[in-house]
């Protein structure tokens, strides 16, 4: 590879969170190639997110070198939308990121809009859209500027089915550089070169070629021959021990075939590979139900939604009984986040709610989780019933489920990737015991091995559930039993 088609390089690079005291990465290096798609892949936690920030230079290494092609730009898409934006129009918004004034912004703004399939007056202000609009419009952002290295954290989070083939078409004609955090397997598959797979257990880097699907099957592979030779491995130093054991009884000339004998085993020993782990899957899980509930949870008469920017009020008459499960849809900005928001503080007009009935909230943005506290304190915070021995036992060995180490239980909310916070979330409804549970995008930031432990998860819980999705195949898994769509 010639030096002119390195457009990033990461050499001998280590960085640790010292705070939580949490490696993540030990002595990497890798290479990224002008023009090329590349997929960054790695658990939940492995740090993918602090790689691109160290990309663009907002953390630095605390080891070795990174080096960025002299002059190359960089735009990043981001997941939340950050308090400087709330006030400026969409015009302004996407006029902020370009020195100097562009004289046909309308134009550009237009076309990446087109390219997220999202229409909106250019006058109205960012803190009108909703979260899922402001995503949409973050990743546009990223897109407009034209940059020689995209950087795109799941970028699909957003985005209906029409909307990621339009990002699908964009990333496939789009000659600079592309890196990509998704959990997305069939939306990566579709347009990437390689991957760059960081491993959560021993904090190194590989690379590798191709299209995502036989990537993953590469590095499985891998894994499965790592293994195989360390078994062998094993059973070589266990014979050359026992056998130095025998040896070096006997006495003589034989201690010296003894003391060779161990210096083979410690050989054997140091060429044993340091085997990558497969990613984890949580551990199947139920979420009980809240007992001495009546038989209707809710009913709807009438209820706010935006059509063309203006409220508009529906009669709608919905019934939702014990156990029944409800998808909400409608397109993006119409309210349905507001709506569910309103539903979990029971404070909606037109909606009445079972007195009795508590109600689960996993928000798409885990603003409903205190960030200061461990995840720990929320865990326990969560229990409120609970007959047994230990009280914080019982905790941890739900959280062990959701792969929640005794570390990860210490660290802040605040501290954990997006993809923890979504398994802390899931952990805090199994230990509450709700009789109601609202779903807002739950697979977001959720890594593709959790997603079918989820869907079984939800589909058996017994309680009355509300779920909004855009993922069609996730809840096609659910067995849903309303469908309320905002739009019609």
């Amino acid at each position: 590879m010639s030096k002119q088609d390195t457009v990033i390089k990461f050499q001998n690079t280590s960085y640790m969170y010292y705070e939580s005291k949490k490696v993540i990465l030990d002595d990497v290096t890798f290479n990224v190639r002008r023009g090329n798609k590349i997929t960054l892949m790695g658990q939940n936690g492995a740090g993918k997110s602090t790689i691109f920030k160290m990309i663009t230079g907002d953390i630095k290494p605390d080891e070795g070198k990174i080096h960025i092609d002299l002059g190359a730009s960089i735009a990043v898409s981001k997941q939340i939308m950050e308090k400087q934006y709330m006030e400026m129009t969409v015009r302004e918004f996407f006029g902020s990121v370009f020195k100097e004034k562009i004289y046909d912004i309308d134009r550009k703004i237009a076309e990446v809009l087109e390219t997220v399939n999202f229409k909106t007056p250019y006058e109205k202000q960012i803190k009108d859209f909703s979260g899922g609009q402001q995503a949409r419009l973050l990743l546009a952002q990223a897109l407009i500027q034209n940059p020689d290295i995209l950087l795109l954290d799941e970028p699909t989070n957003n985005l209906d089915t029409e909307g990621i083939n339009h990002l699908i078409s964009f990333l496939m004609m789009y000659e600079k550089t592309v890196m990509v955090i998704s959990h997305d397997a069939d939306f990566l598959n579709l347009f990437t070169d390689g991957v760059i797979y960081l491993d959560v257990h021993t904090h190194k880097i590989s690379q590798h070629v191709g299209d995502y699907f036989d990537v993953v099957e590469e590095i499985e592979a891998l894994r499965t021959k790592e293994n195989l030779k360390n078994a062998r491995l094993q059973r070589e130093i266990q014979k050359n021990k026992d056998q130095a054991n025998v040896f070096a009884k006997k006495g003589g000339k034989l201690r010296l075939v003894a003391k060779k004998m161990r210096e083979a085993a410690e050989e054997a020993e140091e060429n044993m590979v340091e085997v990558r782990k497969e990613d984890k899957t949580i551990r199947e899980f139920r979420i009980p139900v809240q007992d001495g509930l009546g038989a209707v949870s809710l009913a709807i008469d009438h209820l706010s939604v935006m059509i063309d920017h203006k409220v508009v009020e529906k009669k709608i008459k919905l019934e939702l009984r014990h156990g029944d499960h409800l998808r909400l849809k409608g397109p993006n900005g119409i309210g349905k986040t507001t709506l569910l928001e309103r539903i979990a503080k029971n404070q909606c007009d037109g909606i009445k709610i079972n007195p009795l009935i508590k109600i689960g909230y996993y928000r798409q943005d885990f603003s409903n989780l205190d960030f200061d506290k461990t995840s720990e304190q929320i865990l326990l915070e969560a229990i409120e019933t609970f007959e047994g021995d230990s009280l914080e036992q019982h905790m941890r060995s739900a959280a062990s489920g959701f792969l929640f180490t005794r570390q990860l239980l210490e660290a802040k909310v605040g501290s954990l990737s997006e993809g923890q916070k979504g398994l802390l979330a899931f952990c805090r409804l199994r230990l509450m015991k709700p009789g109601l549970i609202i779903f807002d995008e739950p697979t977001n930031h959720i890594n593709f091995r959790h997603i079918p432990v989820i869907a079984k998860a939800m589909k058996e819980y017994k309680g009355t559930m509300i779920v909004v999705s855009h993922v069609d195949e996730f809840v096609k898994q659910i067995d849903i039993d309303e469908v309320l769509d905002l739009g019609l």
